[in-house]
């Protein structure tokens, strides 16, 4: 049988402009939904007259992150013939297996609410790890009593990985992050098709439409907390074409000093962070959108990037350029060889130090490099350490002195 994630490749990536030339809604300037009935109809609904995005769409992680494994079996990825003392439950007991890339959690339902089991498994390293969320590792946890089976993933994670999550009856639209999730309630738009009865984040300013992306991949909390006697860890109630702000508040932070959360910089040490990275970045207060390097449709690139990492970076900032680097050759800039891991944008300006589970980390996305002293002031884990671990931050800090092409002032910070 063929595994059911390796059918995750997707097709090429069709450019944005060329899918907005075929389908009959597109244009640049049309007005966006609002003050429509928020009446939800699933993805299945956009398929006939959005056929070529659907099917890419369909093949993604975003369309696959929860999955019903007595419809795929092939789902659960660890053999649970094989005895392990963490793990206490069968496959029987599975009701939806949650995620395909780092690691694997399993949800069990109990009447009409699903909760976690205490095991997950370390997609990386192929082994079994506890689950189980302690006092100070996120702001809910001593909200909740320390029982996986009274932390229901409703409030706490099903309005992310759902459409139209109803925190009363407890149903969605439908499972995974579908088309609404990202476009908002679609009813209207099936009944009229145009611009003006769908939300297209194409065509939002860059904060609204970046807060697409926000409102799940974000630690915050509701500014309204609890609701109906929970306290939920997703914006309930917002929709894309209504302001976030008025539902969600990130996490905060104190410069020098480390939270749950963030290092003393403010950047990120945990997963599900890349819009409170993003914000701070430089490529945010430009009018970066998300959508200019992910396409939440499908690639056949890590990530959902819409070209290879560097081929896209350098789109912008080619050597030369007013955005930089100010040499002539990326191997000038980062001094290492054509081809190496050192000579990827992606290593020095988002490194791997967020952590999703034990020692597998996701890049950060602030952009901004971090230098040895940083790590030496703040225990910032910094690129090139991270890299070169045989080596000191005393090291890295001698090498970048001696590079023409970059100050001594940025270095000594």
């Amino acid at each position: 049988m063929v595994s059911y994630f390796s059918k995750l490749n997707v097709l090429f990536f069709l450019p944005l402009c060329l899918i907005l030339a075929q389908n009959p809604c597109s244009g640049a300037d049309a007005p966006v939904q609002s003050g429509l009935a928020a009446h939800y109809v699933g993805s299945t609904a956009c398929q006939t007259c959005h056929p070529q995005i659907y099917q890419r769409w369909k093949k993604t992680r975003m369309a696959n992150v929860v999955v019903d494994p007595r419809e795929h079996p092939e789902a659960i990825l660890p053999d649970l013939t094989k005895p392990d003392s963490l793990v206490k439950f069968t496959k029987d007991d599975i009701a939806f297996v949650y995620g395909s890339k780092w690691k694997q959690r399993y949800f069990t339902k109990v009447g009409d609410d699903y909760f976690p089991e205490p095991a997950q498994w370390d997609i990386t390293n192929q082994v079994w790890r506890p689950y189980f969320v302690k006092n100070g590792t996120d702001w809910w946890a001593s909200l909740y009593p320390p029982d996986n089976f009274k932390r229901p993933t409703g409030p706490l994670c099903d309005g992310c990985h759902s459409v139209n999550y109803n925190i009363k009856t407890k149903t969605v639209t439908e499972w995974n992050v579908g088309c609404e999730r990202c476009h908002g309630p679609g009813g209207e738009h099936v009944k009229r098709p145009s611009q003006a009865t769908i939300t297209n984040p194409a065509r939002l300013d860059f904060v609204s439409a970046n807060d697409a992306c926000i409102q799940c991949h974000s630690q915050g909390q509701p500014l309204q907390n609890p609701m109906e006697g929970k306290y939920y860890d997703w914006p309930v109630g917002f929709h894309v074409g209504l302001k976030l702000g008025d539902f969600w508040r990130l996490e905060e932070h104190k410069l020098g000093e480390p939270t749950f959360t963030h290092f003393p910089d403010g950047t990120a040490h945990k997963n599900r962070m890349q819009g409170n990275d993003y914000v701070q970045s430089l490529m945010y207060n430009r009018g970066v959108k998300c959508s200019s390097c992910h396409d939440v449709h499908g690639t056949d690139n890590n990530a959902l990037l819409i070209k290879p990492a560097n081929v896209m970076c350098l789109e912008c900032h080619g050597p030369g350029s007013p955005n930089g680097p100010h040499t002539a050759t990326a191997e000038e800039h980062t001094h290492h060889q054509a081809g190496s891991t050192g000579n990827e944008c992606v290593s020095c300006h988002m490194p791997k130090i967020e952590q999703t589970i034990a020692d597998v980390n996701v890049r950060s996305h602030t952009f901004r490099f971090i230098s040895p002293a940083m790590t030496d002031t703040y225990k910032i884990p910094n690129p090139c350490t991270s890299c070169h671990k045989d080596k000191t931050t005393a090291w890295a800090a001698r090498q970048m002195k001696n590079w023409p092409n970059v100050s001594p002032w940025r270095v000594a910070q």
